[in-house]
């Protein structure tokens, strides 16, 4: 017989696995009381045994109540359960069905239902061990699976390929296909889409939990079927960290989800702890919406790895989750959470309370708010916002505590007292102000108390008691599990919370994620979009015309950064920003009704000054336009602005927690920041992004992926960029497109040279050092303290040249932020650098800045904005390269010299700056002759070079470019091609610098 490779063949081989047998033979009414042995705990259920009316397998239903319940079924009277007409049993189900209706069958499930004076409890959750009764109940739970359910009162041919029940309760209906045949789980989707009507009782929200589309290859689900508005999501492994299933030797590559996750242990711990209706409440209308939630793969993978591993090995270990932005962190958090709350090894609870700690103070009630949701009976949460909060809430046993970052350092020094409880400490978008000192403060006030500090009268010992407190508190506790959630883990993060890898050929240490979900796969899934697809970068051209005939010098970069400014903070610069901005938005946004009309746009601007400018240029603009929308602008505290104070409130007209909720509302469509709503903002009608700030790295992921939220009528976003360039765009991103591995452990013993360093410098002594550790861990008064460190200072500034103090300073600074974030990780403790982080911390801000003459200044006098031309690059779509990034460890290295000032004819400078920016106005170039043969000797004869290659050769590649500026000038008149491709292309002059002074050597 050939293999059936219809999606009847693969109906076949669910039914076979789950239930022993291929259900078509299903016997209706009565019902077998126990499951075919060769399946996996599933009865086979018959399509004629469905109430339709009510949406209920009423013999599975009845099978179960009598089983587990008889002197209650007695009660119901109900005198024959297969008879259709009987009043009792219609009452009975009617009750039933109105309350799965008004609930939701999760709740109906969880917590049973009243019938006139009697309650029926519908499932029997997880047995807690050695509870005998409540083992023999569990066992009782009814799980089965009927094939070809004919589920519509009106129209009886219309039948689900599957449909999974509970007690009689239904559960998740599959449409099936097979790619063999031609047809997809996209053709599954569409089907569920344009055949499945929402009125079927079936169908109505909350009656059944899911909706599973399934061929071979993938599998997709939805919590509410809407027709065409239907949201099917993905649920798949993920391979190749993108999208999709692994291959599977031993089967199917769906097989997992009726092999793994619907098994009745699986499905019974997601009915228990995942799975939840929700109630969210509309902002603008004040309406409640209710939400059913299940778990995605990735979410269900890594909470219960994480249990699994906190069972496995107690309390004390990191663990570093890596979940792209749009993997639905909160509910993550929330589930873990509440698990780990009753997580027990060796019949003792693993953990006391459970703290969440989240910097995104929008997210801060979020998550307060899922957590309470889906917590079960007796676990209460505590929001810790003022100090004692969290004191309180340990003694009275709240189970999960929620704080900000903000909040932390305030309450830390309260929590002492209870350090001899174990703690998991669940971290949202872990970053570095979890590393270091709030870290270290949160560590040693949840570590246990140290030894009576008043036992010996030697000063001495008590400064060496305090110390090793000190460095104790540095370490990563025993005590407390820390779980540091985030979509960009930093070299820190990865070091801090990663696991460690064998070393590698050269003995580096990598570390990896715990848990990984890409950016890639969330892509691919659909669950965020790419907002690279359409990054589109502005090419801003600047003609500057000199004003005045005599051509003074100046310091190059900083003459380029000062036109930038004024040419970027002038009126008519803004202003047409402005224009280009609201007149896109206009007409290649709302035009077309992106998002159903209701797209939004966010303005990130590089200050709070550029930000009201805006603000007030959208406004006039839009005016002008006779637009009905208007703009937000989001910043923090009170400015300066044309001679009057201003803040949120006073331009908006509306409070500053009101903005989040207010774009979401017409007029407002535009939200114009500073620094605000940035990082953590989970707006999904955000649409299109115009960019007015540098950015780089971390900030610019960040940034740019506040767009990249999904909504079911969201199928692209934009982002317009002023400022960056695609490939730095691309470079941050890199980093976190695939899973992010730390290229090596920041090196331990470059703290020795840096003390080495330091200490020649002789800024401070020995005894210096001794003695403010001793008045500062007796807690001294600053009168005490400035008085030695106010000597040092003197040191410093009397003794030691621009570039020695540029030098000790860079490594003071490098010095405590490394030793900060290392004592949090390494093993071991080192009194000498725990002393003079101490000294280095409180001394370095009383440093003075080196004195330097600003060549730069007056520039602006000396130019007039000539031309101010904006062109827009086609947009792009950047291809990230599909490859394991790796971020480079903490840099210890301290750059100590002070930038030397490329002092060159205000010609040059205006021509450099002009190309940097794109003024295209080079001809053909002839370049390596007249370099060998003009160029490099003339160079070469300069004394002033050959001096400096003598006497002082750390000088000499500054000498041969001050002499390779020298001949150039010269060039100016007889060869003003190679003159001008010199000064106008800073990657020629480069290779030009390079190419000279090799010839030169």
């Amino acid at each position: 017989m050939t293999t059936d490779t219809s999606e009847r063949g693969l109906e076949t081989l669910i039914m076979r696995h789950l239930t022993g047998v291929d259900g078509f033979g299903a016997t209706p009414c009565p019902v077998s009381e126990k499951p075919d042995a060769s399946g996996t705990g599933y009865f086979a259920g018959s399509a004629k045994d469905y109430d339709r009316a009510h949406s209920i397998d009423v013999p599975q239903l009845f099978a179960f109540l009598r089983a587990t319940e008889p002197e209650a079924f007695k009660k119901l009277a109900i005198a024959d359960a297969g008879e259709d007409k009987g009043i009792n049993r219609l009452k009975f189900l009617a009750r039933l069905s109105a309350e799965t209706g008004k609930r939701g069958v999760i709740d109906v499930l969880r917590k049973g239902v009243e019938h006139g004076p009697v309650h029926f409890d519908l499932f029997y959750g997880t047995p807690s061990p050695g509870n005998a009764k409540a083992e023999a109940l569990h066992a009782q739970n009814r799980f089965s699976i009927t094939r070809q359910l004919a589920y519509s009162v009106d129209e009886t041919r219309r039948a689900l390929d599957l449909c999974l029940f509970i007690n009689g309760m239904p559960i998740a209906t599959f449409e099936l296909k097979n790619s063999l045949t031609k047809q997809t789980v996209e053709d599954a989707v569409e089907q569920y889409r344009r055949d499945r009507d929402p009125r079927e009782r079936l169908f109505e929200f909350g009656r059944c939990v899911l909706h599973f589309a399934v061929d071979d290859g993938e599998v997709q689900m939805c919590t509410q079927l809407k027709g065409k508005a239907s949201w099917f999501l993905p649920f798949n492994k993920g391979y190749h960290d993108g999208a999709g299933n692994p291959p599977n030797p031993k089967g199917l590559r769906t097989d997992y989800l009726w092999k793994e996750v619907l098994t009745p242990s699986g499905l019974t711990n997601i009915l228990e702890n995942y799975a939840q209706i929700v109630e969210e409440k509309e902002p603008r209308t004040g309406k409640k919406k209710r939400k059913q939630v299940w778990p995605r793969f990735h979410q269900l993978g890594m909470v219960r790895q994480a249990l699994t591993d906190v069972h496995t090995h107690g309390a004390g270990k990191r663990y570093l989750i890596q979940h792209s932005a749009g993997s639905g962190k909160s509910n993550s958090i929330a589930w873990l959470a509440h698990q780990l709350i009753g997580l027990k090894r060796n019949d003792k609870e693993v953990f006391d309370s459970v703290i969440v700690v989240t910097d995104r103070r929008l997210l801060d009630d979020q998550i307060q708010a899922t957590i309470k949701q889906f917590m079960q009976v007796g676990a209460t949460v505590g929001h810790a916002e003022h100090s004692g909060d969290l004191r309180k809430f340990i003694e009275e046993g709240k189970k999960i505590i929620v704080s900000t970052v903000q909040k932390f350092p305030f309450i830390l020094d309260e929590i002492a007292t209870d350090a001899g409880k174990t703690f998991a400490i669940v971290i949202d978008e872990a970053h570095s102000s979890q590393g270091g000192k709030t870290s270290a403060a949160m560590s040693q006030a949840l570590s246990a108390p140290a030894e009576d500090e008043d036992a010996g009268p030697d000063p001495e010992d008590t400064v060496n008691e305090a110390l090793a407190k000190r460095m104790e508190a540095r370490k990563m506790l025993g005590n407390a599990s820390y779980f540091a959630f985030t979509a960009t883990p930093k070299n820190k993060t990865l070091e801090m919370f990663g696991e460690p890898l064998p070393p590698d050929a050269e003995g580096k240490v990598k570390h990896r994620p715990f848990h990984v979900y890409t950016m890639k796969q969330a892509i691919e899934e659909g669950f965020i979009l790419d907002v690279l697809k359409s990054y589109t970068p502005v090419d801003s051209y600047y003609k500057l015309v000199k004003k005045t005939e005599d051509d003074p010098e100046f310091d190059t970069k900083k003459a380029r950064k000062k036109l930038r400014r004024y040419v970027e903070g002038h009126d008519h610069a803004i202003r047409l920003k402005s224009e280009i901005m609201v007149d896109h938005f206009h007409d290649q946004v709302l035009a077309v009704g992106k998002i159903g009309g209701q797209a939004r746009a966010m303005v990130v601007t590089s200050g709070i000054e550029r930000a009201i400018q805006y603000f007030y240029a959208f406004k006039t603009y839009l005016l002008e336009r006779k637009s009905p929308y208007q703009g937000i602008v989001a910043f923090s505290g009170e400015h300066d602005y044309g001679g009057a104070r201003v803040s949120e409130v006073s331009l908006n007209g509306f409070s500053s927690r009101d903005i989040a909720a207010k774009i979401q509302t017409d007029p407002y469509r535009f939200l114009i920041c500073a620094d605000k709503f940035q990082t953590g903002y989970d707006e999904p009608l955000l649409h299109t992004m115009y960019v007015d700030k540098p950015l780089s790295g971390i900030k610019a992921v960040q940034t740019l992926s506040r767009l990249n939220r999904a909504h079911p009528q969201k199928h692209d976003c934009f982002v317009l960029d002023f400022q960056n360039n695609s490939e730095a765009i691309t470079f941050a991103f890199q980093d976190y497109y695939r899973t992010t591995l730390l290229a090596e452990e920041t090196d331990p013993n470059k703290l020795h040279d840096l003390k080495a360093a330091l200490d020649a410098a002789q800024v401070y002594s020995p005894e210096q050092v001794q003695q403010v550790v001793e008045l500062f861990l007796g807690g001294a008064d600053r009168d005490k303290l400035d008085p030695i460190l106010d000597a040092c200072v003197a040191v410093y500034v009397d003794k030691l040249d621009e570039d020695g103090q540029v030098d000790f300073k860079g490594k003071a600074k490098v010095f405590c932020r490394t030793y900060s974030f290392l004592s949090s990780v390494i093993p071991y403790s080192n009194a000498e650098w725990e002393k003079l982080s101490i000294l280095l911390n409180l001394l370095t801000p009383k440093l003075p800045a080196p004195q330097e003459e600003d060549l730069a200044k007056g520039i602006l006098e000396a130019i007039d904005m000539d031309s101010y031309r904006v062109e827009k690059k086609a947009a792009m779509k950047i291809a990230l390269a599909d490859k394991d990034a790796e971020i480079e460890p903490v840099p210890t290295d301290a750059h100590g010299h002070k930038a030397e000032p490329e002092l060159d004819r205000l010609s040059n400078i205006l021509k450099t700056f002009n190309e940097q920016f794109g003024t295209l106005f080079t001809d053909t170039d002839r370049v390596a002759k007249r370099i060998q043969d003009d160029i490099a000797p003339k160079v070469a004869a300069d004394a002033a070079y050959q001096n400096a290659k003598k006497n002082t050769p750390h000088t000499a590649r500054m000498a041969h470019d001050q002499a390779l500026a020298r001949v150039m000038q010269h060039l100016l008149r007889d060869d003003t091609q190679v003159y001008k491709q010199f000064v106008e292309n800073e990657s020629f002059k480069r290779f030009v610098g390079d190419m000279v002074y090799a010839l030169t050597n």
